[in-house]
């Protein structure tokens, strides 16, 4: 990668293409998402060493519960594992993780998985890495609404002081920068109720290659993309 190009601050990814890659190699779908976990450790390494300090990934929307039961069971088992393995991994690397999403559906075993993770990352000073597990953008935004309804019954606020900053401070991912580059890998070109108020002004960049073969090459193809698009805001061009 050219030395003087601009790194992204945050970069968040849809983590897809998972079990479509273990089908193609005759395997079962949970061991793409095994592998797919395996990814997201590189790619949290890589991330930091090119000077990413935010990186956000999708793991678990809140759509996934419609999938089949038994695929779901070793989604959360596999879950499970990872949250020991991330606590390791965010200690060696000095990675502050929070996990964004509805957590109460999360049996209460996993819950304080994440509890103990993120207390015990939360004055890290390197990658900033945010999980959404059972997230969905308009749940994040209902709630979100719901808060501020319910401040405005019980502490007087007129309707004309919420703002766009109260609302982006009322969400989970509260205090972090919205992200510059979103990657979407295995070729879908959608962003599937993902981040839906942070991504306004956010650069895409779709590849076909599935999450299990998602490399430090291929994320470096992704923000040299980033490079070259005109970022102005909304701001009219001279």
């Amino acid at each position: 990668m050219e030395k003087d190009i601009k790194i992204p601050n945050h970069v968040a990814i849809i983590l897809d293409g998972n079990g479509r890659w273990a089908k193609s190699k005759g395997m079962p779908r949970n061991y793409g998402h095994v592998q797919g976990a395996k990814t997201v450790e590189v790619i949290c390494e890589e991330a930091y060493r090119m000077g990413i300090q935010y990186l956000t990934v999708y793991a678990f929307s809140t759509e996934n519960w419609n999938r089949p039961k038994d695929e779901v069971d070793a989604l959360m088992g596999l879950l499970r594992s990872y949250m020991k393995t991330c606590l390791k991994t965010a200690a060696k690397n000095n990675m502050c993780v929070r996990v964004i999403g509805e957590k109460s559906r999360l049996d209460e075993d996993i819950r304080n998985r994440i509890a103990q993770l993120e207390e015990s990352t939360k004055n890290n000073t390197g990658l900033h890495f945010q999980i959404g597990i059972n997230y969905g953008g308009r749940d994040e935004i209902i709630r979100a609404v719901r808060e501020i309804a319910l401040k405005t019954m019980e502490e007087g606020l007129d309707v004309e002081q919420i703002t766009e900053e109260m609302l982006s401070e009322t969400l989970d991912t509260r205090g972090i920068p919205d992200p510059d580059l979103l990657i979407r890998t295995c070729n879908e070109q959608r962003i599937s109720n993902f981040l839906l108020w942070q991504l306004a002004y956010t650069e895409f960049y779709f590849t076909p290659v599935a999450w299990p073969d998602f490399t430090k090459e291929e994320l470096e193809k992704a923000v040299e993309a980033y490079n070259k698009r005109d970022r102005r805001y909304g701001l009219v061009k001279e």
